[in-house]
C-alpha cells in the first residue's frame, strides 16, 4: 500500500505530486483551509512509498492502480484530483479506472511525449545509474522560472530527491515515456479538466496548452515556472478553492 496522509471533511480531493517529489510538496499550500477531505499520496518509489512493480515495462497505469488501492482502502468512491506534472499523468490514468469528478492539472499536460522527449527520458533512465546526484542537482533548478529566488527550496528538493533509488527514478522516467495521449478525452470533457500553469514553465509550453486545448480552462500564472505551488502559492491556492 502506498504511503498517504488524510485530513479534513467534505468532498474528497486527491493530491498527486510530481517526478522526484513527494506529498511534502503540498506543504506550501494551506490545504487545511480548503474545507475538503484531502488525501495526499506518495507515488510508487517516491517519498515513503516503495516501488513494487517488477514488470519489464514501467507503467503510469500501474501507479494509478496503486492510488486506486488507497482510495478503496479508505472506501472513497467519489473524488477529484489535483496532479502536479507526473501526478496529473497518473490522475488521467486513474480517471480511466474510476469515476473521477474533476482533474486539475498543475504544470502538466495531457499528450504523449514527442520523439525528442522520449529520447530524453531514456537518457535520464541511463544517467541515474551512473550519476544520480549529478542529475538531480542539474535537473531541479531548471524547474523554477527564477531559480535564484528559490535557493532554499531547491536545496530541500535536491535533498529529498537524493533519497530516491536509481530504480525508482528510472522507472518513473520510462513510465512517463510510455504514457497514453489523452488530448481527445480532455477536449471532449471541458467541464472535467482544468489547467493551472506557469507562463515561465520550461517543461510544458503555455502556448502549446492554450493552442492545443480549445475550450479548456487554462489559468496562466505570469511569475511561475514548473513549480507554481512554490512560486505563486497564493494564486494556486485561490484557484484550487475556486476550481475544486
Amino acid at each position: 500500500m502506498l504511503h498517504y496522509r488524510s485530513f479534513g471533511e467534505g468532498e474528497t480531493l486527491v493530491f498527486l505530486h510530481g517526478f522526484l517529489e513527494s506529498s511534502t510538496m503540498w506543504s506550501y499550500l494551506p490545504l487545511k483551509e480548503i474545507q475538503r477531505h484531502c488525501v495526499l499520496i506518495d507515488l510508487p518509489g517516491h517519498g515513503e512509498s516503495i516501488l513494487t512493480d517488477a514488470s519489464e515495462i514501467p507503467s503510469i497505469r500501474f501507479m494509478a492502480q496503486q492510488v486506486l488501492d488507497v482510495l478503496n482502502e479508505l472506501s472513497i468512491t467519489q473524488f477529484s484530483i489535483v496532479g502536479h506534472s507526473l501526478g496529473a499523468y497518473v490522475g488521467l490514468e486513474l480517471c480511466q479506472l474510476a469515476p473521477c469528478q474533476k482533474l486539475i492539472f498543475l504544470n502538466s499536460n495531457c499528450w504523449s511525449d514527442d520523439e525528442q522527449k522520449r529520447r530524453d527520458r531514456l537518457r535520464v533512465a541511463d544517467l541515474v545509474y551512473k550519476a544520480k546526484q549529478h542529475f538531480i542537482r542539474e535537473a531541479i533548478p531548471g524547474l523554477f522560472g527564477r531559480p535564484a529566488y528559490f535557493q532554499e527550496e531547491i536545496n530541500e528538493l535536491v535533498k529529498e530527491a537524493n533519497h530516491m533509488s536509481s530504480d525508482a527514478i528510472a522507472y518513473a522516467a520510462l513510465a512517463m515515456r510510455e504514457r497514453t495521449d489523452y488530448t481527445e478525452e480532455v477536449i471532449a470533457n471541458p467541464m472535467k479538466y482544468v489547467f493551472i500553469h506557469g507562463e515561465l514553465d520550461k517543461l510544458v509550453s503555455s502556448e502549446q496548452l492554450t493552442s492545443q486545448l480549445p475550450g479548456i480552462r487554462v489559468h496562466l500564472l505570469p511569475n511561475a515556472g514548473h513549480m507554481s505551488h512554490m512560486e505563486s502559492s497564493e494564486e494556486v491556492f485561490e484557484l484550487l478553492k475556486k476550481e475544486s
